[in-house]
């Protein structure tokens, strides 16, 4: 009860101190209030907080789409926060670090989730707590103190020659050998792809405008093998639908990402080949291009990345290359 009424005072007292006094001031009120036992009146009605914890998330996930989040990653942000404000009966801005390191430990002891899941719940609720912090609701974000979760690191798996070539030829349609091959050839996301048209297309430099994460555009390059493959797809149409990938049958709509996945999980289980999906496409590519000594940049920028540190968790440089280089350069 002291430790809340202390971080109320404060936090009252945010828009007229600046941090030096601020400081100064917890550190007076924590010396007159030791040893003083502080009981909460039951008589006395709790003042409500002005804006409840849902409201404060509706703010915070207003500020996040102004930012240029997808409503994918919002409503992974509202569930999220949404989950710890029912495990954890106090308003936000008495949340302490003890409260958010206990509920992180027992959701992942209840939920049985990895440590990297943990710590994207973990970096959700670091988005949320800094921004209540930045907008002066709290004097300090209480997961400033919860560092990131360390996860083993597993070499996910990319296609081989021989798969990729397997999946061409056994594909069955020309629309999703176009899909694989464009997919192959420029690395972009399931999201891009579907989002194409017909337009989009500049068959004379093999390439063509994507609109990728955070609203971003940039340019993907596709190689003359995909050139012929589209556009003998495209020949073979006769909808009036100006998406890039339609579904195969009547109406002929855009495809979704849905579509793609299940279409491309069948085929791999009908070609015995494990764990086929749009991803795994873009993955190869990015560890192709390092291994064939692409700059990591210029990948950085293929992929559209905004950090590096993201191209090379999709990049695992082939072990045989690093003995080469080892021999190259030091041996």
């Amino acid at each position: 009860m002291k430790n809340r009424l202390i971080a109320e005072i404060t936090r009252k007292m945010l828009p007229y101190l600046d941090n030096a006094q601020m400081e100064q001031l917890q550190d007076v009120l924590q010396h007159c209030l030791w040893g003083i036992q502080i009981a909460e009146n039951p008589d006395v009605a709790v003042q409500q907080e002005k804006e409840s914890n849902v409201d404060l998330l509706n703010m915070f996930l207003s500020a996040k789409r102004v930012e240029g989040c997808s409503d994918k990653t919002l409503h992974y942000y509202e569930n999220s926060i949404r989950r710890l404000f029912a495990a954890v009966d106090c308003h936000v801005t008495h949340m302490q670090t003890d409260d958010l390191r206990t509920y992180l430990s027992d959701y992942q002891q209840q939920s049985q989730c990895s440590k990297s899941n943990i710590d994207n719940i973990r970096r959700i609720l670091s988005s949320f707590f800094t921004w209540l912090e930045d907008e002066n609701y709290i004097i300090k974000s209480p997961v400033r103190r919860i560092h990131k979760i360390r996860s083993s690191q597993t070499v996910k798996e990319t296609y081989s020659d021989e798969s990729l070539e397997t999946m061409r030829d056994q594909c069955g349609c020309l629309r999703d050998l176009a899909m694989i091959d464009l997919l192959a050839s420029t690395g972009m996301r399931v999201g891009e792809l579907v989002r194409l048209n017909i337009d989009d297309i500049d068959f004379e430099n093999r390439e063509c405008v994507v609109f990728g994460k955070g609203s971003k555009e940039r340019p993907v390059y596709f190689d003359a093998r995909t050139k012929i493959h589209l556009k003998n797809y495209l020949e073979s149409r006769t909808d009036e639908n100006p998406a890039l990938f339609v579904s195969l049958l009547s109406p002929y709509n855009r495809l979704e990402i849905s579509g793609v996945e299940v279409r491309l999980r069948k085929l791999g289980r009908r070609l015995g080949i494990t764990k086929v999906h749009p991803h795994k496409f873009r993955r190869t590519l990015a560890t192709r291009a390092i291994d064939k000594g692409m700059p990591i940049e210029q990948v950085q920028q293929l992929l559209g990345h905004a950090k590096i540190d993201t191209t090379m968790h999709y990049a695992m440089v082939s072990q045989n290359n690093v003995k080469i280089s080892h021999r190259k350069y030091i041996g």
